[in-house]
Parts: C-alpha cells; structure tokens; sequence
C-alpha cells in the first residue's frame, strides 16, 4: 500500500478535506490512500496575520485551497504570479530548483507538494530580510 503516512503526536489536529481531525491520548499513525486527498497539519498553518513576507503569502494561498477555501484555478494563478516573483529575488541553485519544483506541483494540482517545496523556503527568506534590515 502506498500513499502518505501521516505519523501524529497527541492531541495534534490536521485538516483532511476540509475535515478537522484530531488525534487521541497517543501517538498514532494514519494512512491517506485516497490519491489528491487535501491535507494540512494545523500545527504547520499559516494565520492570516501571519502571511506577510512574499514567501509566506504564496504558501497561504496553497494552504486556502487545502483548507477548501479558495479555488483551486483563481489560487494557481496567484500562486504562479507569486512563484514567479520569489523567481526574480531568489536566484541560487537551491531556491531555483525549489521554486521549479513548487510550480510543477501547482501545475499538476499538487498544492500539498507546492506547500511544501515553498516552506522550505521561509528560513532562507527569514536570513535575507534579517540582512536587509541590519543593512
């Protein structure tokens, strides 16, 4: 059997189609075997108030379509202008190889992977705007 293994630690929540679950007592695992299936652990989600650096505001946007609240042709474009302009800023190997794989995942209606691809993006632009303001 293949498909995601979520492994969650007590009382941790995450979002699966627009539905919250929460876990027990314990320590579990849960096997998502339904393909495209709409995941977002919540301890890893943006606030509203929180998405407010260009990175940031593109993994949001991915986190409203998992959450279902947003459409998924509107957000794609949005997540692709946004891609496109972290392009523009962030022009190492890493980020680029980063930012080509995010946008295959939009392409494709991954917003999970594109997710994810992105937020490995946040401590690097966290080090870039810390240089700028000591600048």
């Amino acid at each position: 059997m293949s498909g995601l293994v979520l492994k969650l630690g007590p009382k941790e929540r995450v979002l699966i189609n627009g539905a919250v679950i929460e876990n027990g007592d314990r320590r579990s695992r849960l096997s998502i075997v339904t393909p495209n299936a709409n995941i977002l652990r919540l301890r890893d989600a943006i606030h509203p108030e929180e998405a407010n650096t260009p990175v940031r505001r593109v993994c949001y946007i991915a986190q409203l379509v998992l959450s279902g609240d947003a459409e998924q042709e509107k957000a794609s474009i949005q997540m692709l202008r946004g891609i496109e302009q972290l392009s523009q800023v962030l022009v190492d190997v890493d980020s680029r190889e980063l930012l080509t794989a995010a946008t295959d995942a939009v392409l494709g209606g991954q917003y999970y992977q594109a997710l994810k691809s992105l937020r490995t993006l946040l401590p690097r632009e966290e080090r870039l705007m810390a240089a700028a303001t000591l600048q």
